[in-house]
């Protein structure tokens, strides 16, 4: 046998893996790092996160990130050259990890590598109707598992285009196998650069659980605090909406996207959520000359009304009363959008993941890593399935030699 797949049947043979996920979202803050301890699988599935870390990017890198990122028209070199770089980048990433806590990395039985997502195009999105669903994410697996003598799973999401699915979210699988509990519906909302959510209803049925975008997170929010701000890479705790009014035909003309109505489930990025969108919904509300932080306050309102028509439309009529929201995500921290949530979700009780025992900021990680694990020892018939959501497994495997 190839000793690279007896190395592979031996993790799968263990009682328990370690598997450290990787996760850099849209908002290009950083890579998260979560060393996890699995134990069994499906819905048997348990998991202790050992260790956490977001490292931070640099300026450098988020540059070069943006040279490509959701641009229709790129430099094609420049993008051949960022997809090793990105993966040698997260490789010296997880070692420098390892090394702060003194873990080696033959204690490591895999790296479930995201990559970092740089152009996402569903097909209600691009329009092409002779192309398929399609999304790219860099940061090429083999040169993670190389650099760090790891064995690494990668580039889940096209499994799940070519299934039948748009590659996103797949929060779903996880949300199911780690989150899901008996008597009580849940909604697992994360709020990163777009903001999406997880159903999990109460009575454990797979074919009830889905998991859909729902609009803009904090994609724009961190766009124009840059722009009017550069100073500051984000609006910190909302401080700068708080400071400003929300101007209604603004939101209006920014929710006036077909994007809003079309069925669950449905993916989305700031390929349409851009700047360029916000300038044209400026265009027809005739709110060109909007100050920062009036401008930054209806952003912040589209956000939440994204949301907050998702979710009453996720459950409109029935009892709330077992019915908890757990959030996640960059937006956790925004205080003006969590509490127009509040606010405006009275029925429903607000918590974060934390409350389930995996960090808001942790939880995206945690889930790739889940999803490696399944790849390794999982059965897929044991995952939810619905149209545009298939029962699959999902990642490529690289082995480091």
């Amino acid at each position: 046998m190839n000793p690279n797949l007896h190395h592979l049947f031996t993790i799968a043979q263990k009682p328990a893996r370690r598997i450290i996920g990787l996760m850099s979202g849209t908002s290009l803050d950083g890579l998260d790092v979560a060393l996890c301890r699995f134990q069994g699988n499906g819905t048997t599935t348990q998991v202790q996160v050992e260790r956490f870390a977001t490292v931070p990017y640099t300026e450098e890198v988020k540059a070069e990130i943006r040279r490509v990122f959701a641009k229709s028209e790129i430099d094609f070199e420049h993008l051949c050259l960022l997809n090793p770089w990105i993966g040698l980048l997260h490789a010296d990433m997880v070692l420098a990890c390892l090394r702060d806590w003194q873990i080696e990395p033959t204690e490591v039985d895999c790296i479930a590598s995201h990559g970092q997502t740089v152009f996402h195009a569903p097909q209600r999105q691009h329009g092409h109707v002779s192309f398929p669903n399609a999304t790219l994410q860099i940061g090429d697996g083999d040169h993670v598992a190389v650099r760090s003598g790891i064995l690494t799973i990668s580039d889940f999401r096209q499994k799940h285009i070519a299934a039948g699915g748009e590659g996103a979210p797949l929060a779903a699988y996880g949300d199911y196998l780690l989150l899901s509990k008996a008597g009580e519906d849940r909604i697992l909302l994360n709020m990163g650069g777009i903001a999406n959510f997880t159903y999990l209803p109460g009575s454990l049925d797979p074919a009830k659980v889905f998991a859909t975008d729902v609009g803009t997170g904090n994609t724009l929010l961190d766009a124009f605090t840059r722009h009017f701000f550069p100073e500051k890479s984000f609006d910190a705790n909302g401080d700068l909406a708080a400071q400003g009014q929300v101007h209604q035909p603004l939101l209006a003309a920014l929710l006036a996207n077909p994007f809003f109505a079309a069925d669950f489930p449905k993916t989305t990025g700031p390929e349409l959520f851009s700047m360029a969108y916000v300038a044209t919904a400026q265009q027809r509300a005739q709110a060109t000359n909007l100050s920062p932080v009036d401008l930054l306050a209806t952003l912040t309102q589209f956000s939440a009304e994204g949301i907050i028509q998702a979710i009453e439309r996720c459950a409109p009529t029935a009892s709330t009363a077992n019915l908890a929201i757990y959030a996640s995500g960059g937006g956790t921290y925004n205080t003006v959008l969590m509490n127009t949530l509040r606010e405006r979700l009275p029925r429903f009780a607000f918590h974060t993941t934390a409350d389930l025992g995996i960090h808001p900021d942790a939880k995206e990680a945690v889930l790739f890593a889940t999803l490696a694990n399944e790849c390794l020892v999982g059965n897929p018939a044991a995952q939810p399935s619905q149209p545009g959501s298939p029962a699959i497994s999902m990642g490529k495997i690289s082995f480091a030699q």
